[in-house]
């Protein structure tokens, strides 16, 4: 079934839907500091993206186990850097997620790493584990900054008990 489309189409297609991902990442961002944090706002995404998980019933997308290491060492290393722009503050009682000037210019960064990263590998992996890889780089980039957000949000809800943790 997938075998039948051309590995250009799936890397233009996946490069087109990275960077419109890392727009719609951007929008979202700006939107939600203007709202308070939550524990559900901070946990929910995660587990919102395990659902592409499945990609790996098909055994086009499956991934040898070292490439799992590599994708997933990959994933967390770039998440330190989302966990160093990622801080919050409290207002009127609240806690917000502050706005960092320096997080687009990184998560572009990051995309665009993510990117050449992508064309440079496709001619050395197939296009479906390729595809596997940065689902699992993703993946591991996502959880240890969402639960580092955790950590931050309840800490500061500890110190701040006017800010109702939920």
């Amino acid at each position: 079934m997938f075998d039948q489309i051309p590995a250009e189409v799936y890397l233009i297609v996946s490069t087109v839907g990275a960077f419109a991902m890392g727009l719609l990442a951007m929008f979202i961002r700006t939107k939600s500091a203007k709202k308070p944090a939550t524990v559900k706002k901070i946990i929910l995404p995660p587990f919102f993206m395990s659902t592409g998980a499945l990609m790996f019933v098909f055994p086009f997308f499956r991934v040898p186990p070292m490439q799992i290491l590599e994708a997933l060492a990959v994933g967390i290393l770039f998440s330190t850097v989302l966990i160093w722009t990622s801080r919050f503050e409290v207002r009127d009682g609240d806690i917000y997620l502050k706005k960092s000037k320096a997080f687009v210019f990184i998560l572009f960064g990051l995309l665009l790493v993510r990117v050449i990263g992508k064309v440079v590998l496709s001619s050395s992996i197939d296009i479906g584990e390729l595809a596997g890889m940065f689902w699992i780089l993703a993946f591991g980039m996502l959880w240890p900054w969402r639960i580092s957000m955790l950590w931050q949000y309840k800490k500061i809800a500890a110190k701040n008990k006017s800010a109702i943790p939920t």
